[in-house]
């Protein structure tokens, strides 16, 4: 029986492959403008204080959405494809990284902040040399949850044409295709453990730079 599922692994290794691929493809461009803009509002919010309610209250009441109902929103506008799940997963991430990159600042003794300033530090050298090595290990760990929400949540993009191994997974439930199911699952595993072991080495690596 096991046989029988790594036999059709091995012939069928080049799907599995591509879907794989699309599926760090699509993981990884979500991640980088995430990334991207998650900087950007956070240093918006610094410099105008009241904006951190707002818009950490917005991208909670998305985040609460389910992604199903949010691809079916953006389709009309976007339409089908990875850049309609992009869009989506990009936005998920807001909540996770928002959170995490403001609760990592706000928990940095202000003397240590005020400190700078009496060295003559501007408002940027300040944030780049004082508060985001300090809340890096807690930037870290939202960055994690990003990446393995992100990944999880890809495999349902496959329903709007976006690609990755969610496509293996529902070609296999909609023809009851159980190796395409088992191998669809096992590989969406494999490749979450990949990345949270990976992360967890960087996040204490990063503790242990920051301490």
């Amino acid at each position: 029986m096991i046989e029988a599922y790594f036999s059709y692994l091995l012939g069928h290794g080049h799907l599995f492959a591509q879907a794989t691929l699309e599926h760090i493809g699509i993981v990884t461009v979500t991640l980088v403008i995430s990334i991207l803009l998650s900087a950007v509002l956070s240093w918006l919010i610094l410099q105008a204080k009241w904006l951190e309610d707002i818009l950490v209250q917005l991208f909670s009441g998305i985040y609460a959405i389910p992604s199903m109902a949010l691809f079916a929103m953006l389709i009309p506008i976007t339409g089908l494809g990875n850049g309609t799940a992009i869009i989506v997963l990009t936005v998920y991430n807001q909540y996770l990284l928002l959170k995490n990159i403001l609760a990592g600042i706000h928990g940095i003794d202000p003397a240590v902040v005020e400190a700078g300033r009496g060295m003559g530090m501007s408002e940027l050298q300040i944030l780049r040399r004082i508060q985001l090595p300090l809340a890096a290990p807690v930037i870290a760990a939202g960055l994690r949850l990003a990446i393995l929400s992100t990944t999880g949540i890809a495999a349902i993009a496959a329903c709007i044409q976006a690609g990755g191994l969610g496509v293996i997974l529902f070609s296999g439930m909609r023809t009851m295709n159980v190796y395409k199911m088992v191998w669809g699952t096992i590989i969406c595993v494999l490749l979450v453990f990949l990345e949270d072991g990976i992360l967890r080495i960087l996040q204490r690596k990063i503790c242990k730079e920051v301490h």
